[in-house]
């Protein structure tokens, strides 16, 4: 099945779209190129991507497009992958616990100050990394890239929100029990990947979101929270010079390694699946999935290609069955579902 996505990929990559007004690249009426056509590569000017590193390990990255706002953020390799099922959870409720006031700010100055900024401030945990970014003006690059080190190095951690936040973490997990394509998804998982860390949810179980204790959040920032699991990524209106200088100002001090390097267990995909009946809900929702490509692998991005070909639709979208994809058609003429969606998630080793 994946090398026939493959072949439908590379079909499609040989019949690229006319790529002039997303380049800014316009050539003479005659040597315009029909949407059948493919540019030559000097004729697409892709952004270039700077990389350096610092001592400590930690990476940079950035493109630059000279636009007035920026992104930036901290990608860290921490998540629900890297825990035992004792601590399953910790990643996602150092996430809440961030934003709670540092030695240097409380929460209210961390909102106030990215609010004045006229910024935005967010954070999300997924299997295998740990992300904090911000969106900004090009000329505060230098402000959010302090307040994601106070935040990420210098928050207190304090027992009195760490029992607020069980609540509103709690609270989260009743929310994506009720959202069943979230709940299919960590089913997937779950077979996919049984008997492995990629197996377990990111949120963790109810019993560990209670037992959490501050000792346990601290132990997993000592643990990871380092310069060499880390990448100061930015795009948009960003000099790489002066990042890798920022960088180098309020990253510069992490350490390279922990004593207790976390150790990653190799990963199993096992051919199953999982049912969980509720014969009073209206539709069943299903997830099915072979083994894909990891991040690095050259199929990565034929699969992506492929898993974009096939897309997504719901009802709600109004289309007919004159769609460009026959996949969708069939579909529709058929009635043989409600929505469909397509995807490709990569992870280091494997992929669905």
């Amino acid at each position: 099945m994946a090398s026939k996505l493959l072949r439908v990929a590379n079909s499609l990559s040989r019949t690229l779209p006319r790529v002039q007004k997303l380049t800014g690249v316009t050539a003479p009426v005659s040597q315009r190129y029909g949407s059948t056509d493919v540019a030559t590569a000097s004729q697409v000017q892709l952004l270039e991507t700077r990389v350096s590193e610092l001592s400590n390990g930690l990476k940079i990255a950035s493109e630059s497009s000279g636009e007035p706002t920026c992104t930036v953020g901290l990608w860290i390799n921490a998540g629900s992958r890297y825990e035992t099922e004792k601590t399953n959870g910790v990643a996602h409720f150092l996430e809440h616990m961030i934003f709670k006031g540092t030695d240097k700010r409380s929460q209210c100055d961390i909102e106030l100050q990215v609010e004045n900024m006229g910024a935005h401030l967010n954070a999300y945990t997924s299997r295998e990394q740990t992300v904090y970014y911000a969106k900004c003006f090009a000329k505060d690059v230098e402000k959010a890239v302090e307040i994601l080190a106070d935040i990420t190095q210098n928050s207190k951690l304090g027992k009195e929100e760490i029992e607020r936040e069980r609540g509103v973490i709690l609270r989260e997990m009743q929310e994506v029990d009720m959202n069943q394509q979230e709940v299919v998804f960590d089913y997937l998982h779950a077979t996919a990947y049984q008997g492995t860390p990629l197996g377990r949810t990111i949120l963790g179980p109810t019993e560990n979101i209670m037992s959490i204790q501050r000792d346990d959040l601290v132990d997993y920032v000592n643990t990871h929270y380092t310069g060499d699991r880390m990448v100061l990524a930015a795009a948009g209106g960003v000099d790489h010079k002066q990042l890798t200088d920022l960088a180098g100002k309020y990253f510069g001090k992490l350490p390279k390694t922990s004593s207790k390097r976390p150790e990653v267990f190799p990963t199993r995909y096992t051919g199953s699946f999982i049912e969980n009946r509720e014969d009073d809900m209206p539709a069943a929702h299903i997830a099915l999935a072979v083994e894909g490509a990891s991040w690095e692998s050259t199929d990565n991005i034929g699969l992506m290609i492929a898993s974009t070909h096939l897309g997504s639709w719901d009802r709600t979208h109004g289309t007919s069955t004159n769609t460009v994809n026959s996949f969708t058609s069939r579909i529709i003429a058929d009635n043989l579902c409600h929505s469909y969606m397509a995807f490709n998630t990569c992870y280091t080793d494997t992929g669905l």
